[in-house]
């Protein structure tokens, strides 16, 4: 009886959230890109689920590293020990070895910043590397046919990063990647909190707020939620009721810098292609997409159609599968 210690895996190496797709699997892991470190060894405490449990709960001995971060890796060592981890935990046996492994990055990454994710993810076991851009992935991961002479027009916005592509022919005509992403909105709620009510509240509460009543327009009827942080004044913990119109406020600056984005994208596309956009519509991918009435601001904006696919958070990490089950078909996509 032969057995395969070999395996060929798919990664969303993203920066709120990796998720890991296995040929013939599926997607078998999505866990937050965070580590837990013993400060004084350097040795890494947990990862992912558990290390986010840690995350500012920590002691002067402990600390907690989010190693990527606009949607690229800022700390080469975590990120490499994070992924190596991960993939410990899809192994089927210590003897499994990686075969294949196909990242997706942002369509603006430098040649740097691709050689720090081709050689990290070779550090983690895998034998040969190769690299997609994150629209693209998504618009594989969400159905579309990315080889034929039709424009398509994907917004895909993820934890540090939303990127915007006009894609043909297996490549991308027009890209736009803005540093703004799921991540920037949290930290947004933070500070707006923090300016406006004097009331200090952690990225977590804040990914909470955004998730809970976050919105781009306005609801009928509003939301409310209590949430507990500092007393700036005070000094002592409160439980305050926050309003979706304090949140869209909060959130105002950097979805108004996603509309900019996308319309600048439009502005620099080929008049044919941006035809093919307004037959089709624009497409939303990503953790941000599922903002409520994102895609509406958007509508308004542009004056397109425009729509959040279907399970939005997982198209990029489907798409990058997709690539890695049909590896001959989907040669001329790859970086």
């Amino acid at each position: 009886m032969l057995f395969n210690f070999s395996q060929d895996v798919a990664i969303d190496l993203g920066t709120a959230n990796t998720l890991i797709y296995i040929r013939g699997e599926g997607i078998v892991l999505n866990e937050p890109s965070i580590v837990a470190v013993e400060r004084s060894t350097h040795e890494v405490r947990e990862i992912g689920y558990e290390a986010l449990q840690m995350h500012e709960r920590t002691h002067q001995d402990l600390e907690t590293i989010w190693p990527l971060k606009d949607g690229v890796i800022a700390d080469f060592k975590v990120a490499e020990q994070m992924l190596r981890g991960m993939m410990q935990k899809v192994k089927k046996n210590w003897l499994t070895s990686i075969r294949n492994m196909v990242v997706c990055v942002p369509s603006g990454i430098t040649e740097v910043e691709k050689r720090a994710v081709r050689d990290s993810a070779e550090r983690a076991g895998a034998r040969k590397v190769r690299l997609i851009s994150e629209p693209m992935a998504a618009a594989v991961g969400i159905g579309l046919d990315v080889s034929e002479a039709v424009g398509n027009m994907v917004v895909d916005i993820g934890g540090g990063t939303t990127e915007i592509a006009v894609i043909a022919l297996s490549g991308i005509v027009i890209d736009e990647s803005i540093r703004v992403g799921g991540t920037e909105f949290d930290e947004a709620i933070v500070q707006y909190f923090k300016r406006n009510h004097n009331l200090l509240i952690g990225s977590r509460t804040a990914e909470r707020i955004k998730c809970e009543i976050g919105s781009a327009v306005e609801l009928d009827p509003e939301m409310e939620l209590s949430v507990k942080g500092r007393d700036l004044v005070g000094g002592i913990p409160k439980l305050r009721t926050v309003s979706s119109v304090n949140v869209r406020e909060a959130l105002r600056d950097q979805l108004d810098q996603i509309g900019t984005a996308v319309l600048q994208c439009l502005e620099r596309t080929p008049p044919e292609l941006g035809a093919d956009v307004l037959e089709r519509g624009i497409m939303l991918t990503g953790g941000g997409a599922m903002l409520k009435g994102l895609d509406e601001m958007l509508r308004n904006r542009v004056e397109l159609p425009v729509y959040v696919a279907e399970d939005p958070l997982t198209a990029v990490v489907r798409g990058t599968g997709n690539v890695l089950e049909n590896l001959e078909k989907y040669t001329r996509v790859l970086t």
